[in-house]
Parts: structure tokens; C-alpha cells; sequence
């Protein structure tokens, strides 16, 4: 944490004991940064840019203004948020798995203990597809083939360390088999491979599965959610096909810590009203722009986090995934 943001903690604590009810009634009184640490147009920057206008309704009308930093892979912008003044004006959106990651893979300009968990909206669950014509319809076929052919079986990502990737790792230690990692730039050259039959399965996200459209069928082979996905009910978790592996990217949105309490119960009210609202869960809802929701309370996000934050060191401690 900057030095600026712990002097101003101890400002605005001393601010607070001498007047606590003026914090509370000038919050906000000019606009709100919402950091996004990816680029425009990312689910990451959707899902800010979806719920922005209904957060200034709930604060009273006052600007969200919603502001791209992006940077080693989302490192640029968790700092940012983490190093901002806790004062309720600058917000951002926290998405895993790569908040907790980058701390993990190196030594990072943030930790997640720097950072507040406000109220998470979005779950979107990672995912396998294949061909319809695939001979793999369950998890289980993968697995049995992985064992047979060790090394055969190729698996499409988005990368070294993306949310795809880590699940791979972790279907591998769960079931004692290896398959091959393909890392692909974008998820649009996994899901080309796939359908040209290069690589047999892609991994991707639950909304970009229910979102895309293809030459040809495809089949979801499972979902990496706790319950079955909302938009694809007859997809089973691979949970209950006997591999328990949840993975996937929370989005919600969070702030350095050390708010005035008086502000963070407003935010934290601001952010689940305006989750709440119809319109936005319809516009989430919508196939051009799905974003899976799922609100948890400030303590649910955290626990989320840290469970996730043990798995995934102890992931790291077994198949470090960069090397």
C-alpha cells in the first residue's frame, strides 16, 4: 500500500471521530472512478460498463465514470485501485482467477489483503466444448482416454494462467491423468482449432459458449460451477460427473481498504440495489451482452477469494503454471 493512501487513512479516520454525520451526508458529492484493468470492449469492461448507469442511480445520480487501465495482465490496474486514497471515489472491478493469480505467479505491486470486497455480480463459469460428432460426451471419456493415451488428448486455452488453463491443471491432479495444453492468443482461435479439429476440446467461459454461434453443433461437455449454469440446465457440473473442479471468473466490485465505514455501507447498499434492479438483470440476461449473475454479500466475496486463493497456491506449489 502507497504511503499517500496510509497517510489518508489516518486523515479520514480523524475526520470520521470528529464528524461522522458530515462524511456520511456529502458522499457522494463528485463522481466516482471505476477501474477496469483490462481493455474496452473485455467481458471484464462489459460488465463495468452494464452496471455503471445503475450505480449513479443508486448514489444519488452522481458519475461513475468507468476508466481502462490495463497492464501485465491486470496487475496495472488491481495496483491502481489498491495504491488509490480510500475515500469512496475510486472503485474497481475486481475479477479472478488473475487477482489472485498475479500475486501468486510473482512479486506483485498489490496483494489481495490491499483490497476491500464490496458485493460480486457476475459468475461466469469456465467450460469444455466439442464437436457434437466428438466421441467425448462426458468428462469421464476424457479422462479414461487421457489415462489410455497420455499426452493425446489436447485441450485449447486462452492462454498460460487463464482461468481455462488452471482448471485443465487442476482436472489433472484430481484425476492422475495428462492431457496436452494448446495456448491460443484469444478464445476465437481456441474455438477455430476446435471446429477445424486441430485440438479436441476448447475451454472458454459458460457465457461465451451461450453467446457465440458456430458453423457447426457443439456439445458442453460440463461446467465448472458449484450448480448447473442457468443457461444451459442440461450441461452437468463436472462436479457431478465426479471431478469437483470450480473455476471460473467472479466479477464484482471492490475498493482499497480503509473506506469510512459510513461510505462503504453506502457503496455496498449502491452496488446490490443496483444489481437488483430488473432492467440491469435483464440487460445482463440478454444474449448479446450475457454476464451470469451471482451476487454475494461482502463476506461471501471474500471467503470466495480466499478459498480460491488456497487453491490456487496450492496449485502453484504442485504445477507452477508458468515456468
Amino acid at each position: 500500500m502507497g504511503l499517500r493512501a496510509k497517510v489518508w487513512k489516518l486523515v479520514v479516520g480523524a475526520l470520521l471521530l470528529a464528524a461522522p454525520l458530515a462524511v456520511q451526508a456529502a458522499y457522494p458529492d463528485r463522481p466516482i472512478t471505476l477501474i477496469v484493468a483490462y481493455d474496452a470492449g473485455t467481458p471484464a469492461d462489459a460488465a463495468a460498463r452494464l452496471l455503471a448507469p445503475f450505480l449513479e442511480q443508486r448514489l444519488g445520480g452522481a458519475r461513475v465514470q468507468v476508466v481502462n487501465k490495463p497492464g501485465a495482465g491486470g496487475e496495472v490496474g488491481f495496483a491502481a485501485l489498491a495504491q488509490a486514497i480510500p475515500d469512496g471515489y475510486t472503485i474497481g472491478l475486481i475479477n479472478t482467477p488473475s487477482i489472485v493469480t498475479i500475486p501468486i505467479e510473482r512479486q506483485a505491486r498489490f496483494a489481495l489483503s490491499d483490497l476491500d470486497p464490496l458485493v460480486n455480480v457476475i459468475d461466469d463459469p469456465a467450460v469444455w466444448l466439442v464437436p457434437a460428432d466428438s466421441p467425448f460426451v462426458t468428462v469421464a471419456d476424457v479422462v479414461a482416454q487421457a489415462k489410455a493415451t497420455p499426452g493425446a488428448v489436447t485441450v485449447g486455452t486462452t492462454g498460460a494462467g487463464s482461468d481455462d488453463h488452471l482448471a485443465l491443471l487442476m482436472l489433472q491432479r484430481q484425476a492422475g491423468a495428462s492431457l496436452l495444453h494448446v495456448p491460443f492468443s484469444n478464445l476465437r482461435a481456441s474455438q477455430k482449432a476446435m471446429l477445424g479439429r486441430k485440438i479436441q476440446i476448447s475451454g472458454q467461459s459458460v457465457s461465451d459458449t451461450l453467446r457465440g454461434s458456430a458453423a457447426e453443433p457443439l456439445r458442453l461437455l460440463g461446467v465448472m460451477s458449484r450448480e448447473r449454469a442457468p443457461g444451459a440446465p442440461d450441461a452437468k457440473t463436472f462436479a457431478e460427473q465426479g471431478f469437483p473442479v470450480v473455476m471460473g471468473a467472479l466479477r464484482g466490485i471492490g475498493a482499497p481498504k480503509g473506506l469510512p465505514p459510513d461510505v462503504r455501507a453506502r457503496l455496498v447498499e449502491a452496488i446490490t440495489k443496483a444489481a437488483e434492479e430488473p432492467d440491469f438483470r435483464a440487460k445482463a440476461d440478454a444474449k448479446d451482452s450475457l454476464q451470469p449473475l451471482r451476487l454475494l454479500s461482502s463476506e461471501e466475496f471474500a471467503a470466495e477469494l480466499a478459498r480460491l486463493d488456497d487453491a490456487l497456491r496450492s496449485l502453484w506449489r504442485s504445477s507452477p503454471w508458468l515456468r
